[in-house]
């Protein structure tokens, strides 16, 4: 029974493992609306809440309109996972960086995704602090 429970909560750790990438790379990552509403549908709870510095949004409906706004105002930016997804029960957290391809990013941060019955219920994105530039204030 002990050998069920442990492949059990390997299967679990898995699934989580990849909801952490697709809502990265398939959702905040993807600038074709039609893909990223399809991936939404099939990663997150119909009435997922999204929270990050700036606003909560709640719905499917919503955190598409985020990734969109976020991916409109960085042409020619993309995501990149930095590290391994990290997983504890039910959260899984996986750090990325932000900005133009080939270059340096321009930004860095983690989601921390809350999964219940194999779906993101809740989403938060905390952001990195960015070295600062020129002398200190």
């Amino acid at each position: 029974m002990a050998s069920h429970h442990k492949n059990g909560a390997i299967r679990m750790t898995d699934h989580n493992v990849e909801l952490a990438y697709r809502n990265l790379l398939e959702v905040f990552g993807e600038r074709d609306p039609r893909k990223r509403a399809q991936a939404i549908s099939e990663i997150y709870a119909e009435d997922v809440t999204f929270a990050d510095p700036d606003e909560v949004v709640v719905g499917w409906t919503e955190l598409g309109a985020k990734a969109q706004g976020l991916l409109d105002g960085a042409p020619g930016f993309v995501f990149t996972p930095v590290g391994d997804v990290r997983v504890i029960q039910n959260l899984a957290m996986l750090s990325w960086h932000f900005g133009p391809e080939g270059a340096p990013p321009v930004v860095g941060g983690t989601d921390i995704c809350i999964i219940e019955n194999g779906l993101i219920t809740h989403l938060y994105t905390a952001l990195d602090p960015m070295p600062t530039t020129g002398p200190e204030a």
